[in-house]
């Protein structure tokens, strides 16, 4: 811990800057000037975001410069900004900064790899943020934060000061906003620290795939005996986190990885997991993981006993815990694997359509890549009852910097190359659509997943789906044979041909923004006409 460093060259004249307090500092920090903190039962820090309890993707804007505008897919996801209003935005992050009586910095690191780490600098007004981030990046020894010099990627955090909307280009009082070439994220009106992680990622985005490495929304685990990894993509809600919490294997990592020639890496120091509905009996190796050190977010909990109630809902659904990495019992330090022999596609689909496990042909695990399909359940709204297909590419849509197609030739190389199976599995529901049939039980789930690693699935007779054009695995120890192939588990075949038929065309509609950027093999092999 330093009290006595500069941010000078950063603009930030505060006498009193705080740099990489040890979390019990943090917590008294938090305690004693930020109103509504408190402590759990179980040690944790709890700590409100204010009116943004979730991320604003929309309100993200990326400059555009000669340097870059070339490489930056434009568009819904990547807002284009101009300097000017970007260096007026960072004036007034900084001179808010500025107006606070103390001020704390964070260094640390993204990317597990040595040869790919960047060095991140964090400069933020709330204990709660830096503790937050202290937890997401890796976090230097005290030899490394000595000799850590100047960063490669500065995050200015003035969250609780909102954007001008008169200055050009703003749509709201929010902004989060990216500039490539001075390796800088400005936050302001929003104080969900969830911005502060995907800004990194974002950024690592970019830097990555320049260098001939995939970045992947994605956990990662690794079995123990053989060091042989795996990797699980999956939009929020379809078990990505869940499933790597696996106490038989390795975890390398829950959200964010880079594969490399070397094998695979975490760009993260921590785990930022869902807490709602969260119970030991369910999920005990997060459970356990808030604990002193760990930041949970926007719960409500008990003031006389300190108890959090996981499943109250009444300030957002997105109750979020935040931990170091080591905090998980099965996690493997340094975060690094070899070259992963199964990368599964995690899916939660609400029409009930799409089979428990498929495997994918190397053009098929583009289609799919591209597509990054899950399905949300409506809301009753005007009577709509029917779920909401959602499309995200590259399952991280919002996070990408490049066309999805530059992400996904990248995957195929890396399969290829690798001789990496690729598989699509569905947590969502069965035997029918929601309403109707069921969620897949987890424990249906975690047998299919133990299933891809131990080979079994390799060998099992697969059949086509005639209108994904899926070959479907038609058997799995521990799940019931019945509930492999979605048309047997339905008990109206009329309603599944027509919930199939209609996920089709959704698939065929999406892919027609991407189809001039693929093969035509790619486009041939979703679901056929």
């Amino acid at each position: 811990m330093e009290t006595q460093f500069t941010l000078r060259q950063h603009g930030i004249t505060v006498r009193e800057v705080l740099r990489n307090l040890s979390p019990g500092g943090l917590y008294e920090e938090a305690i004693r000037h930020e109103e509504g903190s408190g402590i759990s039962d179980t040690g944790c820090l709890i700590a409100y975001s204010g009116e943004k309890t979730g991320r604003s993707p929309k309100d993200k804007r990326v400059v555009r410069h000669p340097d870059s505008e070339a490489d930056v897919w434009w568009g819904p996801v990547n807002f284009p900004l101009d300097e000017s209003s970007f260096s007026i935005n960072r004036e007034r992050a900084v001179d808010y900064l500025n107006t606070q009586s103390r001020i704390y910095c964070v260094d640390g690191y993204a990317g597990w790899d040595p040869s790919q780490r960047l060095k991140v600098r964090v400069i933020c007004a709330r204990p709660y943020h830096a503790l937050f981030m202290h937890n997401m990046l890796i976090r230097p020894t005290d030899h490394e934060l000595e000799h850590f010099s100047e960063p490669d990627f500065v995050i200015y955090n003035a969250g609780a000061f909102p954007a001008n909307r008169y200055t050009s280009g703003m749509t709201s009082r929010t902004s989060v906003d990216l500039s490539i070439e001075r390796r800088e994220v400005v936050l302001l009106g929003t104080e969900y620290a969830g911005e502060m992680k995907k800004a990194v990622f974002t950024y690592m985005n970019y830097v990555l795939p320049k260098r001939g490495i995939l970045s992947m929304h994605c956990s990662a685990t690794s079995d123990r005996v053989t060091g042989q990894s795996s990797v699980l993509f999956g939009l929020s809600g379809t078990g990505k986190t869940t499933l790597s919490a696996d106490p038989r294997r390795f975890l390398i990592g829950d959200d964010e990885h880079g594969w490399s020639d070397t094998g695979i890496f975490n760009i993260e120091g921590g785990c930022y997991a869902k807490a709602v509905y969260l119970t030991r009996e369910s999920e005990p190796e997060i459970f356990e993981a808030l604990r002193f050190g760990a930041v949970l977010e926007n719960v409500v909990y008990d003031k006389a006993h300190r108890h959090v109630d996981f499943n109250d809902t009444s300030i957002t659904q997105n109750t979020r815990g935040a931990y170091p990495i080591e905090y998980m019992r099965n996690a493997r330090i340094p975060c690094v694997a070899g070259h992963p022999t199964d990368v599964i596609f995690l899916t939660c689909d609400a029409f009930g359509v799409l089979p428990p496990v498929s495997r994918l042909t190397p053009e098929q695990a583009m289609y799919y890549f591209i597509s990054g399909y899950t399905a949300k359940v409506a809301g009753t709204e005007m009577g709509v009852s029917e779920p909401e297909a959602t499309f995200s590419p590259c399952f991280g849509g919002p996070f990408l910097v490049w066309h999805p197609a530059v992400y996904a030739k990248l995957l195929a190389e890396k399969v290829q190359k690798f001789q990496a199976r690729v598989w699509l599995v569905n947590t969502g529901w069965s035997g029918g659509s929601y309403g109707t049939g069921s969620r897949m039980p987890l424990r249906f789930t975690r047998a299919i997943i133990d299933g891809i690693h131990s080979g079994e699935l390799n060998s099992v007779p697969r059949v086509r789906d005639p209108f994904m054009g899926l070959d479907v695995v038609t058997a799995c120890s521990g799940v019931p044979q019945e509930m492999m192939q979605p048309r047997l588990s339905w008990r109206d075949t009329a309603a599944f041909e027509a919930a199939s038929k209609k996920l089709a065309q959704r698939f065929r509609s999406n892919f027609e923004k991407y189809a001039s950027a693929v093969d035509a093999a790619v486009i041939a092999s979703g679901p056929p006409q």
